[in-house]
């Protein structure tokens, strides 16, 4: 077995200074691009591994949300604490703000703290912010993935485009033809599938895709709100309305009060991901059950393998979702 690589070593061999190597190390940022290239692929070469004087009493998990608030995270979270405390791993919680994306501030701290693993939620990294934790032996898991990830990421998602045909066959049954659609941000990876599932259970049963009827929208309640209240206002507007979550299909619900109109009388309304908050509101919402604390827990033990050298059965997994039929659908006014 070689001597064990040092940062000297490392510096040496890449042409540049030690603390240079040590900026990188930590994911600073204020490093030109083709250096850091370099000195990660070095880093990566050698599987070094920084001895850390941390004095945390247990290893680590981070989590990152693109932004934390709301049932949806708690579920997530929920899921990843059940196996952390099992494990005797503690959880650290972060945020992008808002972004697809954390900013490099992030990456820093968590090469600074050198947890076990990452788990990003709805939220993505660049290819530089991989290259660094790929060369620290940090690995990560992706959930609900923004975009196409590409095989040999991991990832665990759920069967969102079997997700949207589900909820749209299910309106149809009841009669419905006008059937209006809000999806979730287009560049993301369930919403395209949710409502590429909407379209094909209409085309599937006879009825012609009207474009005007789908909606793109942020994942809550203000936004489920404004397409709601938009479609709603239509000379000819729909009878059924399929939200691509449940908290735009709670902005739906203050639209029709606001409008007049009575659920599921004069509307039917499907929701997306069976938040507890589905069965507090009147009507009890029909929506599609998503396993979020699956999803998370399957998640955490996924990232705690490859931290232990474990290559996963399969490093991409999409679970199956089903329909909650309740009280918010019904068959359409004659």
């Amino acid at each position: 077995m070689g001597q064990r690589v040092t940062i000297s070593k490392i510096a040496e061999q890449a042409g540049v200074s030690v603390p240079t190597v040590s900026k990188v190390l930590n994911g600073r940022a204020d490093v030109a691009e083709e250096t850091r290239a370099k000195v990660e692929s070095i880093i990566q070469e050698h599987g070094y591994r920084r001895r850390t004087t941390s004095t945390a009493s247990s290893p680590m998990i981070d989590l990152v949300f693109h932004e934390i608030g709301g049932a949806w995270a708690v579920e997530l979270i929920r899921g990843v604490e059940e196996v952390v405390r099992a494990e005797g791993v503690e959880l650290v919680l972060s945020e992008c703000g808002g972004a697809r994306r954390p900013r490099q501030e992030w990456i820093e701290s968590v090469l600074l703290r050198r947890p076990l693993g990452v788990i990003m939620v709805f939220s993505d990294l660049d290819a530089d912010q991989r290259a660094q934790l790929e060369a620290r032996r940090i690995p990560f898991v992706v959930v609900d993935p923004v975009g196409d990830e590409g095989d040999d990421v991991p990832s665990i998602g759920s069967a969102n485009w079997n997700g949207g045909r589900m909820a749209t066959l299910h309106l149809r049954k009841l009669g419905h033809t006008r059937i209006g659609m809000i999806g979730g941000p287009v560049e993301t990876l369930c919403s395209r599938m949710r409502v590429d599932g909407y379209t094909d259970a209409l085309r599937s049963t006879g009825v012609a895709i009207d474009s005007t009827l789908i909606r793109a929208a942020e994942f809550e309640v203000s936004s489920g709100h404004r397409e709601a209240l938009a479609l709603l206002s239509m000379p000819d507007r729909p009878t059924a309305i399929f939200a691509g979550s449940d908290l735009q299909a709670l902005g739906v619900y203050q639209a029709a009060r606001e409008l007049g109109l009575e659920i599921p009388r004069d509307l039917s309304v499907v929701g997306y991901d069976d938040l507890p908050v589905a069965q507090w509101v009147s009507p009890t919402l029909t929506t599609v059950h998503q396993p979020l604390r699956q999803m998370a827990e399957l998640a955490t033990r996924m990232v705690l393998d490859l931290a232990r050298g474990n290559t996963p059965a399969a490093l991409r997994m999409d679970l199956a979702v089903d329909m909650r039929i309740r009280q918010s659908t019904a068959e359409p006014a004659s």
